[in-house]
């Protein structure tokens, strides 16, 4: 059978083992150690699972506290009605077989055979006054160390727990005070446990025999029992009234947070974009008051922001029609004007000098209508990426060829330093190229004819372009507004170029559109840093570049973070006082 039941167990085991798979213990203990974060989670983010949370704790806390109260006040009432119970049986026990031995005829020349008679008589006695609920057990016991004539002997009920009483209480019932002695004792059962019980020792004189010990014990397994009902009673009422709390403040809390939810939504829903949204208006207290405030707030917002975009495609309206329409006149000054810069040998030497500047101004007019047509193209949404697999390092070889002369006019050197094993990503050709002419126009401007660096570098996700002059470089003030529209750092510099002022807005809107980001570090009398990261597949985001914004050579910064600082556009770019209060690293992405 033993064998047959081993079995049995074995082929279940196997089974459940089977059905669940291997290690699927593991993975359901596994699961449980999700649900601490899952209830921080949710107590963090739903006010219902906190003040739900919060109510239940506490009202469990409270019940326990009143529970624990009530359980000790009557048990301690239990106890001491019990204990009064057992001592006035006690009292009176004794007293019926004292007054045995002392009614009885027996002197010292009674025999044994009397002795032991009144012995019985006073033991049937005894049991016949108690009422315990669970039964007595008497002993009658001789005071040691007595020298008397005759003796009776020591009496005990089958059950009585004579291995119970303890010396200290013999000895107090011993010394026969008067007072009834009790001692608690745990009562063996018949299935090996245990029941509460007290033991009560009292002294008998017995005529001719000395003093005996009179030792009741009473059952208390009933005060238990009871005890144990009441506690029962008392934990399954207590989890009742506090998971009746716990509903009742859910429904409330529910009632409650709705309408601050709803409100949440639709303050969400205006600011993503849907102006329409609106919190239903029901009732007249302070919620619906609320609803109707936030409704009304959020109709004068619409209207301002609709004025606002009507007024902004008013103005980007304005730029358009504007630069076409100068088009026109363009192209006839421009046709003068070649007319007059191609015959300006035959003019006299200050009708020449007109004639180059007119020729000049109006090439720099022509960049300028085109820099407008293209931000009023990024303002309306307008432009769309032409992308094709292009090798950036070839690319940037040939903007350096472009500008070479212009950087040996200047006293520059370019050198390019290209590495990375990913050199080949899907992006814009043209709007690389007036990136990259854009930042080396801006070196070479600013390069005070030192050293350009040119670095590419790429990495499986992004590549990189860094152009690194060592110039006048920037103050942070100016870092903060490098890629505002017509800003210039110093006003009064004179520009040998011949730039627009929208060559780095340009940039970065051509770097966001790609889906890159465009940085820039500066320190003020060591020159600036541009570092151009775009993702080498169209779509994609970039979570790092290839290259460092912070220069090798900018030792100043070992010790400290120099990690770039980040904002989604120019106007919403996050700056940082350098350490020297020179420096400033800045960063622009999507």
């Amino acid at each position: 059978m033993a064998g047959q039941g081993a079995g049995t167990g074995a082929g279940w085991r196997g089974a459940v083992v089977g059905a669940l798979g291997p290690g699927a213990w593991w993975r359901r203990r596994g699961a449980w150690r999700d649900v601490g974060p899952h209830l921080v989670t949710a107590w963090r983010r739903s006010l219902e699972f906190r003040t739900v949370a919060l109510t239940v704790v506490l009202a469990g806390v409270g019940a326990s506290i009143i529970a624990t109260s009530i359980s000790v006040s009557i048990s301690a009432n239990l106890y001491d009605q019990r204990r009064d119970q057992v001592q006035s049986e006690s009292q009176r026990a004794t007293i019926l077989a004292q007054s045995i031995f002392d009614s009885a005829t027996a002197t010292e020349d009674a025999d044994q055979v009397e002795l032991d008679s009144l012995q019985n008589e006073a033991q049937s006695t005894i049991l016949g006054s108690t009422s315990s609920p669970g039964g007595t057990s008497i002993a009658i016991l001789r005071t040691p160390g007595q020298s008397t004539a005759q003796t009776v002997q020591d009496i005990a009920s089958p059950d009585f727990p004579g291995a119970e009483l303890t010396p200290e209480l013999r000895e107090r019932v011993a010394s026969d005070t008067g007072a009834l002695s009790m001692q608690p004792v745990a009562l063996p059962r018949a299935d090996g446990g245990s029941v509460p019980g007290i033991v009560v020792g009292s002294t008998l004189q017995v005529p001719t025999a000395g003093q005996y010990e009179l030792y009741l014990v009473y059952d208390l397994s009933d005060a238990a029992t009871t005890l144990a009902l009441m506690q029962r009673t008392l934990a399954l009422g207590s989890l009742a009234l506090v998971v009746l709390i716990g509903v009742i403040t859910y429904v409330v809390a529910r009632t409650v947070v709705r309408p601050v939810r709803v409100a949440a939504e639709t303050s969400q829903a205006i600011a993503a974009g849907d102006l329409d949204q609106r919190i239903p208006e029901k009732g007249q207290d302070v919620v619906a008051t609320l609803g109707r405030s936030f409704n009304g707030m959020a109709d004068g917002m619409q209207r301002q922001i609709s004025q606002l975009a009507e007024l902004s495609r008013v103005q980007q309206r304005f730029v358009s029609d504007v630069s076409h329409e100068l088009r026109t006149p363009l192209t006839t000054i421009r046709l003068a004007g070649d007319v007059l810069y191609d015959q300006r040998g035959s003019f006299t030497p200050s009708t020449a000098r007109t004639a180059e500047l007119l020729h000049a101004q109006v090439d720099r007019f022509e960049l300028l209508l085109a820099d407008l047509l293209e931000i009023s193209r990024f303002d309306a949404g307008a432009v769309e990426l032409d992308v094709e697999s292009t090798t950036v390092a070839t690319l940037v070889e040939d903007g350096v060829a472009e500008f070479e002369p212009l950087a040996a006019e200047a006293g520059s050197v370019v050198s390019i330093d290209a590495r990375g094993g990913y050199l080949e990503a899907e992006v814009d050709p043209r709007r690389l190229r007036r990136i990259l002419r854009n930042l080396l126009g801006n070196a070479i401007e600013h390069g005070e004819g030192r050293p350009i660096e040119v670095e590419v570098d790429s990495d499986a996700e992004s590549v990189a372009v860094a152009v690194r002059d060592h110039g006048v470089g920037m103050r942070q003030g100016d870092v903060e507004r490098v890629f505002d529209r017509f800003w210039r750092a110093d006003p009064s510099r004179r520009r040998t170029i011949g730039g627009t002022g929208l060559g780095l807005a340009i940039s970065l809107e051509d770097a966001v559109l790609h889906g890159g980001r465009l940085e820039v570090w500066s320190r003020l009398g060591e020159g600036s840093r541009f570092v151009v990261t775009l993702p080498r597949v169209a779509g994609a985001a970039t979570t790092s570049s290839p290259l460092a914004v912070v220069p090798r050579d900018a030792d100043d910064l070992a010790g400290h973070d120099s990690e770039p600082w980040a904002g989604a556009l120019p106007e919403a770019t996050a700056t940082r006082p350098a350490p020297d209060g020179h420096e400033e690293v800045r960063r622009a992405r999507p």
